[in-house]
């Protein structure tokens, strides 16, 4: 990639129901002006838009048609990338959203089907992957719409999930209450492959803090449809761990979970996908934003750079807990690369977003107070505030 002394990159995450990051990236990038050579790499931390990023990256978009969240075929996509030296194959991003996620839902994100939601689909896009050749896959799990444990996501795998009777038993977490045994037997070939979760969730499988009572009610679950997630989910942890010897003590980062693979940081992650990936994949976790922002070759657009403008439209608190522009900033940071950021509104004082690794905000509230019109007008109010950037810092 060529790139010239001096350049700006234009790093930015998604503004969630206005812009994608790549349309963020652009703005910004003919705000700046023409004389301003800029290096665009717009980013995700795992959840809407990871595919978007890496495609933007270099990888190439691969679509398949698969299962949607409730059983309707959607077309969905992945990314792809040839191996480079020094790598074991190819590498395939599946981002759960794309298939499985609360935008998937024939109704839009409020129409809900808690119980009976399935991750299905992106079992689909691992299995077209995995027939392509692919080595490593990483998973995006953020933004889903199912509370399955991951079941559906492994039955496209080729695991059946089984009653008393031996039937099998339908999609979605509900129907997991009746779960017996997990047949494993005709799982597709995994030996070899690597798959990494690109998550910043930490939540374990079950409990107060667990799939069904922290993101049950975000899909739709009543406190009734949650209780009835909660016992299904702790019915598959049950059956996984006496049938494939997930029980004891787990050793995880160096550290000894004595709660097995349910009470593992992530587990819950997703409707409890993360728990499929651990038991059944062997999956490793990573911080969503530095694993993506090391795929993507962050540091190789930093070389050289004067300046790095992230965003995302809002930050908050949210934000200083490992979100992208947090990341973004982190890793300039340690590249010496000063940081400023973009964003629809902001809710950190100078303090905070200096502790972040960020000189300055630029929110588009500053320019028009009317959070209705920022939705609708994001794009020319981003190339204004890019200007404003351009004026101030370069």
């Amino acid at each position: 990639m060529s790139q010239s002394p001096g350049h700006v990159v234009v790093a930015p995450d998604k503004f969630k129901g206005s812009l994608s990051a790549a349309e963020v990236a652009a703005h910004v990038a003919r705000g700046l002006g023409p004389g301003v050579t800029v290096v665009a790499l717009p980013v995700a931390d795992g959840g809407d838009g990871t595919v978007e990023a890496a495609v933007a990256a270099g990888f190439t978009r691969v679509e398949a048609q698969v299962t949607g969240p409730t059983g309707e075929p959607v077309r969905a996509a992945y990314a792809w990338r040839e191996a480079t030296e020094g790598e074991a194959g190819p590498t395939a991003v599946v981002e759960l959203a794309e298939a499985s996620g609360l935008r998937r839902l024939p109704g839009g994100p409020g129409a809900g089907a808690p119980l009976t939601a399935t991750t299905r689909g992106t079992g689909e896009l691992v299995a077209d992957a995995l027939w392509r050749g692919a080595r490593r896959i990483v998973l995006g799990i953020g933004g889903s719409a199912s509370t399955d444990g991951g079941t559906g996501m492994m039955r496209a795998l080729g695991v059946r999930f089984l009653d008393a009777e031996g039937k099998e038993l339908p999609d979605g977490g509900g129907a997991l209450r009746l779960l017996d045994r997990i047949d494993t037997s005709g799982t597709l070939p995994l030996d070899g492959v690597e798959f990494v979760v690109a998550c910043d969730v930490d939540n374990p499988l079950l409990g107060p803090y667990g799939a069904a009572a922290v993101y049950g009610p975000q899909k739709g679950a009543s406190p009734e449809e949650v209780e009835i997630l909660e016992r299904a989910l702790a019915r598959l942890a049950a059956v996984a761990t006496h049938t494939h010897g997930l029980a004891g003590a787990v050793e995880h980062d160096g550290v000894v979970r004595a709660m097995g693979v349910a009470g593992m940081p992530g587990a819950g992650a997703a409707g409890g996908t993360g728990f499929a990936a651990l038991a059944f994949l062997r999956a490793t976790f990573s911080p969503g934003i530095e694993y993506m922002l090391d795929l993507l070759g962050f540091d190789r657009r930093l070389e050289g750079a004067r300046l790095v403008i992230t965003g995302e439209g809002a930050l908050d608190g949210q934000t200083l807990r490992g979100k992208a522009p947090a990341g973004v900033a982190s890793a300039a940071a340690k590249a010496g690369v000063p940081v400023v950021a973009v964003c629809g509104r902001c809710d950190l004082d100078e303090e905070e977003l200096n502790a972040a690794g960020i000189t300055a905000a630029y929110p588009l509230t500053d320019l028009e107070p009317d959070r209705a019109v920022c939705l609708a007008e994001a794009g020319p109010l981003l190339e204004r505030l890019a200007e404003t950037v351009a004026r101030q810092h370069l």
